[in-house]
């Protein structure tokens, strides 16, 4: 094997045909023969270029609707021989094999036709076994052979013939390769997860998860960690599909401080009204409803403003101008809205260390999906938390009825503890966070952490009390105990609402009754850990 390999002939057979005439002209005008087949053969050939069909060397035309066209000795012997191999060299002799030195190939798209929504039958015929046959191949024998699988690698690859006078290095040739392969892996992998979600299989023997290179980061969690953020795909509107206005470039942490705080934010429909939630380190510290987003914003901040400091803010309407001004008081790592005015743009514009971000809308909260965690040995895989709760599913347990407005708050806060680090309790008052504990070890921290953080909220905007009295509280997991409630109501709050399941349930509901409290139950949990 020598370093450089010539190109002299190659066979190109794409799908998405995006750059396919430049390509081919670009190959052309550098000596080397095109082969291809189908669609690509006619673009190519419609271009003025000659282009040698495929069934011309199998000897075989394309047949059964195209599934069977590459799939012959013609075409892999071309892609695996070894050149330096007298044997091999031998045999494309003796049987007429010419040579592939360039394979050119993206699949079938299989992975467009699923989030189509396309039925069953058509998801098949979308399945691609010629190409990830003739990739593996090329991959396998990118001594010798390049393969490209990417129209984002067609300029990297004129240009490394450029550099090189007609040819491929073998440290190319190798890059080329394994982006190959985690294509046919990621494509496999795709159809392996369609296919378990087609037969109602909530845990198949084996699950792949692939993801697309979208950035490298500066590093990870912290400077000593390397990392990278890839997508998966999928067109679900948050951090991963969102147009960057402005702004440096995010980080990790900005990342999955971003997708908490969307993820949360969309919980609030629009036509329901304004809705702002400000997240640190993937907690909320702040999250209110307003009559104007400006209104919510202010709100939300109010819950914590220390910790807002160097926050996200995520919005769940059109970013304006108004509520634009209000964020720059103070420092925001970064802003997240389905879409922003001009005006509100133009105000950010001076604020070069916040990044701007618009999703063209919400997510959508009872969207399915699959959550992953890592352990040692191991992956974690469990559906995403899409558990809701109307107003039906609420049971009042306690001698005394919740009014309506506290009803509304008890629905208001038991959505943002479902976003809160267990154990969580969240303190609201007239649609408005007011104290928030997260991630303690036990619910009588939390519960007494947020109603200390209400109170020095008030005390710094100079209120007569805590805002924490007449609030509600939600906790996402039941009480075990009476001392988190006991802890929520010498605090001030009138109201909770909790999953209930306890074997203490009695001893709580009669701890809330002796405390004058309303408690519901909602027989659903939300840990998040």
């Amino acid at each position: 094997m020598t370093d450089a390999q010539t190109l002299r002939r190659a066979l190109i057979s794409v799908s998405e045909k995006t750059g396919l005439i430049e390509l081919g002209r670009a190959l052309a005008a550098r000596g080397v023969e095109l082969l291809s087949t189908g669609g690509s053969a006619k673009a190519l050939r419609d271009a003025g270029l000659n282009v040698r069909d495929v069934s011309d060397v199998t000897g075989f035309p394309e047949m059964m609707d195209g599934r069977v066209k590459t799939l012959h000795p013609g075409v892999h012997g071309g892609l695996l021989a070894l050149r330096d191999n007298a044997e091999h060299v031998a045999a494309m002799k003796e049987h007429g094999i010419g040579a592939i030195d360039l394979l050119v190939v993206n699949l079938y798209p299989f992975e467009a036709t699923v989030a189509a929504g396309a039925d069953y039958d058509t998801c098949i015929e979308n399945i691609d076994i010629g190409g990830p046959a003739m990739i593996r191949a090329a991959a396998k024998n990118h001594a010798f052979v390049t393969v490209v699988v990417d129209v984002e690698d067609y300029q990297p690859l004129l240009a490394e013939l450029d550099a090189h006078d007609g040819a491929t290095t073998h440290a190319f040739r190798q890059k080329m390769a394994q982006i190959a392969y985690a294509r046919t892996g990621a494509y496999d992998a795709a159809v392996s997860t369609w296919m378990a979600q087609a037969l109602g299989d909530p845990a198949p023997r084996r699950r792949v998860l692939a993801g697309r290179l979208a950035q490298t980061l500066r590093y990870g969690e912290n400077p000593h960690q390397a990392a990278a953020f890839y997508t998966d795909g999928s067109a679900r509107p948050g951090v991963a599909t969102a147009v960057q206005h402005q702004g440096k470039e995010l980080s990790y942490n900005n990342i999955n401080d971003t997708d908490a705080a969307f993820e949360l934010v969309s919980e609030f429909a629009p036509e329901d009204g304004p809705a702002c939630v400000i997240v640190k380190h993937a907690n909320p510290c702040g999250a209110a409803r307003g009559a104007t987003l400006a209104e919510a914003y202010a709100r939300a901040f109010d819950c914590d403003r220390t910790s807002a400091f160097g926050g996200i803010v995520a919005l769940n309407r059109e970013l304006d101008e108004e509520t634009a001004r209000e964020i720059t008081g103070i420092f925001t790592e970064v802003v997240i809205a389905p879409s922003a005015t001009p005006g509100a743009i133009r105000v950010f514009a001076g604020k070069k260390n916040l990044r701007l971000l618009t999703t063209g809308a919400l997510a959508d909260p009872r969207g399915k999906g699959l959550a992953w965690k890592q352990v040692s040995g191991g992956l974690l895989v469990q559906d995403k938390d899409t558990g809701h709760v109307g107003a039906d599913d609420l049971r009042v347990v306690t001698k005394r009825q919740p009014t309506q407005a506290e009803l509304a708050d008890l629905r208001f806060a038991w959505i943002i503890a479902k976003h809160v680090k267990s154990n969580a309790i969240v303190y609201v008052k007239d649609g408005a966070t007011v104290g928030v504990g997260a991630g303690q070890m036990s619910r009588l921290d939390s519960s007494t952490i947020a109603a200390l953080k209400a109170g020095r909220m008030g005390a710094d905007l100079g209120l007569p009390e805590s805002p924490a009295v007449g609030s509600v509280v939600a906790s996402d997991a039941f009480f075990p105990f009476p001392d988190g409630l006991l802890a929520a109501a010498e605090a001030g709050a009138t109201a909770v609402i909790q999953p209930g399941g306890s074997m203490r349930d009695d001893e709580v509901i009669a701890a809330a009754d002796a405390a004058g409290l309303a408690m519901v139950f909602t027989s659903m949990r939300h840990f998040r850990h």
